[in-house]
C-alpha cells in the first residue's frame, strides 16, 4: 500500500468519497480522469494477443474511466471487485445469474423491489430455479425455510416502497451456516450509511442511478463482491458481455464527490417531513425506519448510520373503492413534487405504491400508500406542497 493509499484508508467517509478513484499523477495532473471511449485496444505483437499481459484488452473489459469508478466503489464498499451494469435492475439480475443454477432454491425477502420479483417469477422460474419469499420480520424463524439446495438469500433493508427492515447480520449468519450466500440490494442507504459486506453480506448491489448520480440523468448499476465470490461474479459478467459506459462512469464518479453532503441533506429533510406527517390526522401511518414509531426502528438504529430521503406514508382511507381516487387526488394536486419513477436525484418525487405484489407478508392497510422522495428543496416548500395534496383530499371527501 502506498503512502497516499494508507492515508486515504484512514480518512473519513466524505474524504474518501472525494478522493477514491482519484489519481491525477496518471492523467498529467488533471483532477478528474478523462473519458476514454474504447472498443478496440491494440497489442504490440501476435504473441501478446495469445496471452495478454497488458492492463486493457477490449472496451467491455474496462477502460481507465470505468476502472477509476470501480476502484472508488471498491473503496466505498470494502469489496474485492466491482462490475458496472447499464441499470440497477441489470445489477440485480446479473448478480443472481452469476450464482444460481437449475435446481437451486433461493430465499427472497418479500418486500423486494417489484422488477426483481418479476425477474424471479419469470426468468428464474424458466431456468428451473425455485424462489421462495419470506417475511422480512420473521427473524430466526427464517432458518426453517432452508433446504439442502438453498443456494442464495437475497435481501433489501429497508424494503422497497413500504420499508420493512430485516435483520441482515442474523439472516447472513444463518445463511452461511447452511452453506448459502447472501446478496443485498443496498440502494436506499448506500455503503455510506450501511456497509453491507461488514454485516455478513457477500455481494452488495446498488442502483447508482440514485444517490451516487444524484441528478436524475444517468442509468447505472454496480455489483461488488467479497473475495470469496468475486471471481465467479467477474467471469459471469464477462460471459454476459455487459458493461457500463465510460461517459456514465465519469458522471457517477462526479456524483460520488458530493454524495455525502447531498445524502445528509436528504436525510435531514426527509426526517423533518416524516415527523410533520406523523402530526397529521389525515396520515394514518408514516413508514420511515428512522422514526421510533416504525416497527423496524430498533434494527435500523443498531446497524445504520443514517437514512435516505425515500419513505412512504399511508393516507387515511380504508375503503378500497375510494382509496385510489383519494391517492390520485393527493398526488395530482402536488406542484413541487414531480410524478415519476426512480429517486435519489435533487428533485422531490411522489408515486402511488402498488401494495398487491406481496406473497407472504401483508402490506400496510388503512388507505392508499404514497411514496415520497424528498429532494434538496427547502423543507418549508416541500411541506407547503404536501398541504396542497391534503387539501385536495379534503375537498374530494366533501
Amino acid at each position: 500500500m502506498s503512502e497516499n493509499e494508507d492515508w486515504l484508508a484512514k480518512a473519513g467517509a466524505q474524504t474518501r468519497l472525494c478522493h477514491s478513484g482519484y489519481d491525477p499523477d496518471s492523467f498529467h495532473g488533471f483532477v478528474n480522469p478523462p473519458i476514454v471511449r474504447a472498443s478496440t485496444v491494440l497489442f504490440p505483437n501476435a504473441r501478446s494477443m495469445e496471452a495478454p499481459t497488458q492492463k486493457y484488452t477490449y472496451g467491455t473489459r474496462g477502460t481507465p474511466t470505468t476502472n477509476a469508478l470501480c476502484a472508488a466503489i471498491d473503496d466505498f464498499e470494502g469489496s474485492a471487485g466491482t462490475i458496472l451494469l447499464p441499470s440497477g435492475l441489470a445489477a440485480v439480475t446479473v448478480a443472481l445469474l452469476a450464482y444460481v443454477s437449475p435446481g437451486d432454491h433461493v430465499l427472497m425477502v418479500d418486500s423486494v423491489y417489484e422488477p426483481t420479483r418479476h425477474f424471479c417469477n419469470t426468468m428464474l422460474k424458466r431456468m428451473k430455479v425455485e424462489v421462495e419469499y419470506f417475511d422480512p420480520a420473521m427473524g430466526e424463524a427464517v432458518e426453517s425455510l432452508f433446504r439442502p439446495n438453498t443456494r442464495l438469500v437475497h435481501l433489501e433493508a429497508p424494503g422497497s416502497n413500504t420499508f420493512e427492515m430485516v435483520d441482515v447480520p442474523l439472516v447472513a449468519e444463518i445463511a452461511h451456516r447452511h452453506g448459502a450466500m447472501v446478496t443485498m440490494d443496498n440502494t436506499w442507504a448506500t455503503a455510506l450509511y450501511f456497509k453491507a459486506l461488514d454485516f455478513g453480506v457477500d455481494v452488495s448491489i446498488h442502483a447508482v442511478t440514485k444517490y451516487p448520480s444524484g441528478h436524475a440523468d444517468v442509468l447505472m448499476g454496480t455489483v461488488s463482491a467479497n473475495a470469496a465470490h468475486w471471481r465467479q461474479l467477474k467471469e459471469a459478467n464477462g460471459a454476459l458481455g455487459l458493461c457500463g459506459s465510460p461517459e456514465d462512469s465519469y458522471m457517477i464518479l462526479r456524483g460520488l464527490r458530493s454524495m455525502g453532503v447531498r445524502m445528509a441533506h436528504h436525510d435531514r429533510s426527509a426526517r423533518a417531513v416524516a415527523a410533520w406527517l406523523e402530526t397529521r390526522p389525515d396520515a394514518a401511518r408514516v413508514l420511515h425506519p428512522a422514526l421510533e414509531s416504525f416497527p423496524g426502528h430498533a434494527i435500523w438504529k443498531r446497524d445504520f448510520k443514517g437514512a435516505g430521503g425515500l419513505f412512504s406514508f399511508v393516507l387515511k382511507g380504508g375503503e378500497p373503492d375510494a382509496d385510489k381516487a383519494l391517492g390520485s387526488a393527493f398526488v395530482d394536486a402536488l406542484r413541487l413534487f414531480g410524478l415519476g419513477w426512480s429517486w435519489g436525484g435533487y428533485e422531490s418525487l411522489a408515486v402511488l405504491v402498488n401494495t398487491q405484489d406481496r406473497t407472504v407478508c401483508q402490506a400496510p392497510g388503512g388507505g392508499p400508500v404514497i411514496r415520497l422522495q424528498i429532494g434538496l428543496e427547502d423543507v418549508e416548500d416541500i411541506i407547503a406542497d404536501l398541504e396542497r395534496g391534503f387539501a385536495a383530499v379534503k375537498a374530494l371527501r366533501g
